[in-house]
């Protein structure tokens, strides 16, 4: 026997597919493929395998599917809920598709990007760019993470007001199906009432029902007018107040409206280089609101001039600043994209991903900070997000002197307080970042029962053999070889 137990014969019948040369078996090697970037889990894998092609995709999961071998796919390795991490039994084979990152078609006339599902996000942000296109897909990681993933999670990022999720902006797959069968469904169709929507099943499915090889992803035309503008305010009411009144007056030139606190900004101005306080004083809240528009540079210029003069009238914004030029945009943005990582110094934190109705933001808000402090006396509460469809990262970090493990591991104590909260509105407890492993178990049991049957008919009928992405999102497991 070799690795975790596997006959010296099926981990090289594994290797030929791919070759020696891109099969990595070394622990050492192997190691940055089993944990996630803020190491709440951390696997074993005996064998990583790294395909050029689809057939190369399809031969792998044909082999697993005879063998019974479980696969983990895995693109850019950015998630954060454990999605990616093989389980720690060591059985579990990683299936990378980094090698699989070539843009396989641009079209400018159907406005559409043919891509294998290990293209870097940033490299198809480019190809667009290349033929006056636009990818509106943007993502803090998007110079690491892949395409593929990004499906496989249905991602949102920062422009889902204007343009939606990736869900929005993919017209079709190519998917190995865990049989080793290719489904190709690429597509370029915007109106296909032909029978189920396959495509819609593996979108969000974070590789448990096949290997996304390739997709179809729609362009949009790249804005000739771009304005950015941050406000201080004093309460997510007049956050919400303002996003109305931004959503009457630009429709769809508003791409964006991200909501933030003064922690959040002291946290950011103190731990990431370069990044200052757009504002001479401090507030309390604040929006960051981008505005793209398709005819000119005046009409977006209009657009933030009116609004901002809008909420100082209304009393809404207590002082704002208009990016001056591209470079102070980025500036701002990089801000906004930085509240994140810049709570990692700060100790530990306890993150949500959640999703409720756009008018309920401010009372979720209050609601939980209510509970949450009640709970952690002294938490620091960093809740920020996409306030214009209320999507809202609601960060805790630790009181300041607090043991860290020891706040980590009340990780799903506060987890079930925000939670319950969110499921009052009707919300969700996974907007963007999905499901993984973090949220399975909370899945399963604050869903319908139908519903949670359902998905796993889904998985039964899509992978018989049980070896997409174990232990995943639905939690079934397999019988280990």
């Amino acid at each position: 026997m070799s690795q975790a137990g596997y006959a010296p014969e099926l981990i090289a019948r594994f290797i030929a597919i791919v070759g020696a040369a891109n099969a990595v078996t070394q622990a050492s090697e192997i190691a940055a493929y089993l944990t996630e970037n803020r190491g709440l889990y951390h696997g074993a894998s005996p064998l990583v395998l790294k395909p050029a092609s689809t057939a190369e995709v399809s031969a792998i999961l044909a082999l697993a599917s005879e063998t019974g071998t479980p696969i983990v796919p895995a693109g850019g390795r950015t998630g954060l809920v454990g999605g990616q991490v093989p389980r720690d039994g060591g059985q579990d084979i990683v299936l990378s598709l980094e090698r699989m990152n070539r843009i396989r078609e641009v079209d400018a006339v159907a406005n559409v990007i043919v891509a294998d599902g290990g293209c870097i996000l940033a490299d198809i942000q480019k190809a667009a760019e290349g033929i006056g296109r636009l990818f509106p897909l943007s993502l803090g990681s998007e110079g690491s993470c892949r395409i593929g993933g990004n499906l496989s999670t249905n991602a949102g990022g920062t422009a889902v007001l204007a343009y939606g999720n990736v869900r929005q902006l993919c017209l079709g797959l190519e998917v190995v199906l865990p049989t080793g069968e290719i489904w190709d469904g690429l597509r370029r169709l915007k109106k296909d009432n032909s029978g189920y929507d396959l495509r819609d099943l593996f979108i969000g499915a974070e590789g448990t029902l096949g290997v996304i090889t390739g997709a179809v992803l729609r362009l949009h035309p790249r804005p000739l007018g771009h304005q950015v503008a941050f406000a201080g305010l004093k309460s997510p009411e007049d956050a919400l107040a303002l996003f109305q009144r931004a959503a009457n007056l630009c429709g769809t030139a508003l791409t964006g409206f991200e909501l933030m606190p003064r922690i959040g900004v002291e946290f950011t101005t103190r731990h990431i280089p370069g990044v200052r306080d757009p504002l001479e004083k401090p507030h309390a809240w604040y929006a960051l609101i981008d505005i793209s528009t398709s005819d000119s540079a005046d009409t977006a210029s209009v657009m933030v001039q009116a609004l901002l003069e809008q909420g100082f009238e209304d009393g809404l914004i207590e002082d704002a600043v208009i990016a001056a030029s591209q470079t102070q945009a980025a500036a701002l943005w990089h801000m906004r994209e930085s509240m994140s990582d810049a709570q990692k110094p700060e100790g530990g934190s306890i993150k949500h991903d959640v999703s409720v109705p756009v008018s309920a933001v401010p009372a979720f808000m209050r609601e939980a900070e209510i509970a949450v402090m009640a709970a952690v006396p002294g938490a620091r509460i960093c809740g920020f997000g996409h306030l214009g469809d209320g999507n809202i990262h609601y960060n805790i970090s630790q009181p300041v002197g607090a043991d860290k493990a020891e706040f980590i591991g009340r990780w799903r104590e506060v987890n079930a307080i925000v939670h319950a909260i969110v499921h009052t509105y009707n919300g969700s407890i996974s907007a963007e970042h999905g499901v993984g492993q973090l949220k399975r178990d909370e899945l399963i049991g604050s869903r319908p029962a139908i519903e949670t049957e359902l998905m796993n008919r889904i998985k039964r009928a899509f992978d018989p053999a049980g070896i997409m992405n174990p232990g995943k999102v639905i939690g079934q497991v397999i019988d280990q070889p």
